[in-house]
């Protein structure tokens, strides 16, 4: 069996599953942000009184933090209060970052468990070997209730990964260039285990970049098969015990994509669509108006300490708007402490607190029509970042960082 076979015939107790079979499987974990409050509203109408676990489900606030109007303060407060009168163990407030980056830091993301969240990028989990995937509102308050919900056991596909990246090409570039290949439907409810010696010599950021943006090829499940990084990050963040699942030598795959990583160029996402990719020196030097480095594919360290090697002793374009929003605040603490905060205010850059910031086009940093941005973000549909006039490319921090000393769309071999 595959990873995904395996962890839903723990989740289910059944002996085994094949692929298109639904299965009832039992939840380890769930997570919701802000809309929890919709959540909420669909657990009253169920009519049950108690979560069916307090231990087991994380809230956390990230989306829209500071509160950017009436009615998100108002969400915030009924939260905290249903968090109180629940009993809530893991809440996470505005303080703390991004949903997927904080799940991990707090040890929540354990190999070989299901973990259901109210976000579509909770396939993020799937970088430590756990089946993490996102479910709508009313799915959820249904998990809430009873600690259950139905899967369909998806087939999976396999990318075996080989080869050494060239300078400033790294984990986005070659996720990017997969989606490209495989198209936003190409992963469609199918699972995606990510192997190869490329793969095991990446860091825990990059491999929760792959799996991240997984699920803008249509991914349920993203994983990367978990080895000693993976044990040594969760163990160092969690008491609970937890089984690591790889598959087996002969499980059986939907398909097989070999890729070597060896002649991969910068790759940049196009509007307005994530599958619209091309190499960055396809589209060098068009003109921008904001750069953005954070999100919750690329706000990690070592995603600012490329940016900030970039930019140390360099200074923003003038006509360029460029925001710097760490995913967590143990993110920024660290940043602050290697001195990379520094040299993005120095630069002329924007550090806004941890959280999702433009990314969803709720507040901080949106676009007016006709402007441009080049992001390390996971979309960039139409109106993603504000104006549905706006345009808006994704590429990795070394692209967005060089791009915003040029002012124009630039690799970053280039400046760097």
């Amino acid at each position: 069996m595959t990873i995904a076979e395996k962890i839903l015939v723990r989740a289910s107790g059944k002996k085994e599953v094949v692929p298109g079979e639904i299965v009832i499987a039992r939840v380890d974990t769930c997570m919701s942000h802000e809309n929890a409050e919709v959540v909420l509203r669909s657990f009253e109408e169920i009519g049950v009184k108690r979560v069916w676990d307090n231990q087991r489900i994380v809230i956390l606030f990230d989306h829209r933090i500071p509160a950017d109007s009436i009615k998100t303060a108002t969400t915030h407060k009924r939260l905290r209060a249903f968090v109180k009168e629940q009993g809530i163990k893991y809440f996470y407030d505005l303080k703390y970052g991004i949903c997927h980056q904080i799940l991990a830091e707090f040890g929540h993301t354990r190999p070989g468990e299901l973990l259901l969240g109210t976000d579509s990028h909770t396939t993020t989990a799937g970088a430590f070997g756990t089946f993490g995937t996102g479910i709508g509102a009313t799915e959820m308050a249904g998990v809430w209730a009873t600690g259950e919900l139905w899967l369909r056991v998806p087939e999976t596909i396999k990318i075996l990964v080989s080869g050494k990246f060239k300078q400033f090409v790294g984990a986005k570039d070659l996720i990017l260039h997969i989606i490209g290949k495989l198209r936003a439907d190409g992963a469609t409810y199918r699972a995606i285990e990510f192997s190869g010696e490329t793969i095991k010599d990446m860091s825990i950021a990059s491999r929760m970049v792959l799996s991240n943006l997984s699920m803008e090829a249509g991914a349920k499940a993203a994983f990367v098969l978990p080895d000693e990084k993976t044990i040594a990050y969760i163990s160092a963040r969690t008491d609970k015990k937890f089984k690591p699942v790889l598959p087996d030598p002969d499980a059986a795959y939907l398909n097989k994509i070999e890729i070597d990583v060896s002649g991969l160029d910068s790759q940049v996402a196009c509007p307005h669509s994530v599958d619209n990719v091309c190499s960055v020196s396809e589209i060098a030097g068009r003109r921008i108006d904001q750069a953005f480095i954070g999100s919750c594919t690329n706000g990690r360290l070592e995603d600012l300490k490329t940016a900030a090697k970039i930019l140390k002793g360099n200074r923003v374009h003038p006509e360029v708007r460029l925001l710097v929003i760490p995913a967590s605040q143990a993110v920024y603490l660290d940043a602050l402490k290697k001195g990379f905060i520094q040299t993005f205010i120095e630069s002329g850059a924007l550090v806004l607190n941890p959280g999702c910031g433009p990314c969803l086009g709720a507040h901080q940093g949106l676009l007016a029509p006709n402007e441009v941005c080049i992001a390390t973000t996971n979309r960039n549909f139409k109106g993603r970042m504000g104006s549905p006039e706006s345009f808006l490319y994704l590429a990795s921090p070394a692209t967005v960082a060089a791009s915003a000393i040029k002012g124009v769309i630039t690799p970053a071999q280039e400046v760097g």
